[in-house]
């Protein structure tokens, strides 16, 4: 159970990460920013949060949890090839 939460933890940390640095580019400059990034990011957190969670559930209780884990991985490869670029994209447009 330790190992499955400790790679869920190692899959989830960056997907949350990229997430909250696309949130923080589209809110760049703006004086209500911090209520604002916590508005648009949270939907995105909640889905990582619940399988991550599911993951060490799965683990505790007998099954496994690899399929979490698949989704997560899934997630981080997502999050990696696309955040970059919208990150980039949101701070060329709150530089404007």
């Amino acid at each position: 159970m330790l190992g499955v939460l400790a790679l869920s933890l190692a899959l989830g940390t960056p997907v949350l990460s990229l997430i909250g640095a696309i949130g923080a580019g589209l809110t760049l400059g703006l004086r209500g920013a911090g209520t604002l990034l916590s508005l648009l990011v949270l939907p995105l957190y909640v889905p990582v949060l619940i399988i991550g969670a599911g993951a060490a559930d799965a683990a505790a209780s007998g099954l496994g949890g690899n399929a979490q884990l698949l989704l997560l991985g899934a997630m981080l490869i997502f999050a990696g090839a696309f955040a970059p670029w919208a990150a980039a994209a949101a701070l060329r447009i709150s530089v404007e």
